[in-house]
């Protein structure tokens, strides 16, 4: 049994040197740490953790890493995941280590939505800033995963409490 956790980034606000620098605003760290928190609550510990290098997505991936236990210089930082779609992340699941059982994935939308949909066969029409999805593959080896090898188990956001 293999987990992924599927985490959108907090919300951001606009940056004057473009889309790659958008820093999380005040309600997207608020988020984060909600998110993050629920997640320490269901004794959630990754073995990997992997962020698209966007600022937003990868602070996002930091203060879930600070709450969750998780060495933040241990962040694998991935440019595909920022710039490739559904299929380019499925290749990044391929490539995890099989000694690896529960990995976390911070992304953007709408590639999040759809490897979450693409990989469980959901019908998330799009996920929410700070959305935070957990699909259990029932695979030993993170190369068998594959379009609807998982199962969508818990779905949340932070406007789903308020």
């Amino acid at each position: 049994m293999k987990t992924i956790y599927l985490v959108r980034h907090a919300k951001a606000g606009s940056a004057p040197s473009g889309d790659f620098d958008r820093n999380l605003n005040e309600a997207g760290l608020k988020a984060a740490h909600f998110m993050a928190e629920l997640l320490e609550e269901k004794s959630v510990s990754p073995d990997l953790v992997i962020a698209s290098p966007a600022i937003r997505a990868l602070a996002t991936a930091e203060i879930f890493c600070d709450i969750l236990g998780y060495p933040k210089e241990q962040i694998e930082r991935r440019i595909e995941v920022y710039e490739g779609g559904a299929g380019r992340l499925l290749k990044i699941v391929q490539q995890i280590s099989d000694n690896c059982s529960t990995a976390m994935l911070f992304g953007h939308n709408p590639t999040m939505t759809a490897f979450s949909n693409l990989l469980s066969g959901g019908r998330i029409d799009s996920l929410a800033t700070c959305a935070v999805v957990q699909i259990d593959l029932d695979i030993k080896s993170w190369s068998a995963a594959k379009a609807e090898t998982g199962r969508q188990v818990w779905y949340d956001f932070p406007k789903k409490h308020q």
